[in-house]
């Protein structure tokens, strides 16, 4: 039946049926249009809403974007280092703040009737020890100026109620004990002579000369 519709519907050839067949042909031919024409029209549709493959370019990129799985971190800071332990109160410092005080608040010395220098030239200071000193001398640029002894009790100067300690320019280390300090004299002719001080728990006393160890 097809042929013969194509050949008396589209090319003319012989006449066209008329009556009922004339309207089932035309039916037939209307449905085999409509099928062709929706097959290519859901054919279309679904290629255009197929999304493309990711390429290998684009997984790599959403591989590396910030903030994913794969992204390396910084390590953390490493921890300050400890600080130093605390300096030891009971060894022997000449530049302790209180020997400033202390010599800052000495008489002037009475020949070059100048103060003192604050820089000890010896001493055994120290805020632990019952009795410690140290030996300054006039600030002057004299030959030979003058020196004396400072004396502390666990670090604290005494200021009055010590024997004299004018003239002393040195201390003998092994004869100076936790409470008892060791002043050296040394003479005009070099002779040296030994004092010591002793803390008897309310103050300084003497307790004599002694040879020079």
């Amino acid at each position: 039946m097809l042929p013969g519709v194509l050949r008396s519907g589209v090319r003319g050839w012989g006449p066209a049926p008329s009556g009922p067949r004339r309207f089932g042909v035309l039916a037939a031919s209307l449905l085999i249009t409509a099928a062709a024409a929706g097959g290519c029209g859901s054919g279309d549709s679904t290629v255009a809403k197929t999304p493309p493959p990711l390429s290998a370019s684009a997984g790599s990129t959403a591989g590396s974007a910030p903030g994913s799985a794969g992204t390396t971190t910084a390590p953390p800071p490493a921890p300050p280092p400890p600080a130093p332990p605390p300096s030891d109160p009971c060894a022997v410092n000449l530049a302790a703040p209180a020997i400033l005080d202390a010599v800052s608040k000495l008489p002037p010395d009475p020949r070059s009737k100048q103060g003192w220098s604050p820089e000890p030239i010896a001493g055994n200071y120290n805020e632990c020890a019952p009795l410690s000193a140290v030996i300054v001398r006039a600030n002057t640029n004299a030959e030979n100026p003058n020196t004396r002894a400072v004396l502390f009790h666990l670090g604290k100067f005494i200021p009055s109620g010590v024997p004299e300690t004018s003239g002393f320019n040195g201390i003998d280390e092994k004869q100076s004990t936790g409470d008892t300090v060791a002043l050296t004299f040394t003479n005009a002719i070099g002779l040296q002579s030994v004092v010591k001080f002793r803390w008897n728990g309310n103050g300084v006393e003497l307790v004599g000369n002694t040879p020079a160890g």
